[in-house]
């Protein structure tokens, strides 16, 4: 009888501090019923973020294909300047007569061994170190763009990032909601005793004790990822836009000094590999993009059955 008698005081005691069902059900809807909608606009963020440094991946690997295609050319350009000169050099040794033909033949076929182009005379020459500068110019012009439409995208990534980063205190509602749902189960009890209808606040309770189990620390880990590869990325980008810019512009393409070409060559260089660190940051972006979706959608597996229930 004592026994029975404590275990019955104890009972009472707790539903007594119980909240009455109504009040348990309408706190557990204000803690969790907008949690579903705040995943879902994570969700978007963490889309959109992925197209956009997708796009900026694609713009990225056109900078840095340009660039190599620039450098080939001014290669070409290098090679084509060393013949020119060589054919001045060679022209110098003769004092106002042309060289027989046996000589000019056998001077050509020496320099289409040796750099595999057609080159007939100092005039044809000069015409495709003409050609292939205006292309090497705008190479130039369009691994710039390239590279500053590249920036662009990472520095919209990492804004769009540190937005899908504890937006709006995810875990605080979360563990809210887990409170709430405590207290909503404490009430299903004491109203069931009382002989109260409690089917649906039961199915309420199934559906949103869940959310005891689920881990959200992923999508903001993703998201600090995403964020951190997109600011490097665009500081990345950045310096390699204005490097290519300076490479590329007449000051420098015009020093035909060796100091000067050696600078040009080093500029683009540092261009290409500047350009190949954005891209790489960019695609980086995106995989912590995809995986903070797949974070996300963990979670509001659950958000949606609870949510579903409560409305």
């Amino acid at each position: 009888m004592f026994f029975t008698g404590l275990i019955s005081f104890s009972l009472n005691t707790a539903f007594a501090e119980a909240l009455d069902l109504n009040t348990a059900l309408q706190n557990t809807y204000r803690a969790c019923a907008d949690i579903d909608d705040n995943l879902h606009d994570l969700k978007v963020l963490a889309g959109v973020n992925t197209a956009v440094t997708a796009v900026g991946t694609g713009l990225g690997v056109g900078a840095t294909a340009t660039g190599f295609v620039k450098q080939k050319t001014d290669k070409e350009i290098e090679e084509l300047e060393k013949i020119l000169k060589e054919i001045e050099e060679n022209s110098a040794k003769y004092t106002g007569t042309e060289p027989d033909a046996n000589q000019r033949s056998a001077f050509l076929t020496e320099f289409n061994n040796i750099y595999n182009t057609a080159v007939k005379d100092k005039a044809t020459a000069q015409q495709q170190i003409d050609d292939l500068t205006k292309q090497s110019k705008t190479l130039g012009n369009w691994r710039t763009g390239l590279l500053a439409g590249n920036t662009a995208t990472n520095i919209a990534g990492a804004i769009i990032s540190s937005k899908t980063i504890n937006k709006d205190d995810i875990q605080g509602q979360i563990d809210n909601c887990i409170s709430a749902t405590k207290d909503l189960n404490n009430a299903i009890l004491a109203a069931k005793l009382s002989g109260e209808d409690i089917s649906e606040a039961q199915s309420i309770y199934k559906a949103c004790r869940e959310y005891e189990y689920v881990d959200i620390s992923p999508i903001n880990k993703r998201g600090t990822g995403a964020m951190v590869a997109s600011s490097i990325g665009a500081v990345t980008g950045g310096i390699g836009t204005i490097t290519s810019g300076v490479a590329n512009s007449d000051k420098i393409r015009n020093d035909n000094s060796d100091a000067g070409k050696k600078k040009e060559k080093d500029l683009n260089t540092a261009s290409n590999v500047l350009s190949i660190g954005a891209t790489a940051a960019s695609a980086t972006t995106t995989v912590f993009n995809a995986t903070q979706i797949a974070a996300i959608k963990k979670v509001a597996k659950v958000s949606e059955s609870c949510t579903g229930v409560l409305k």
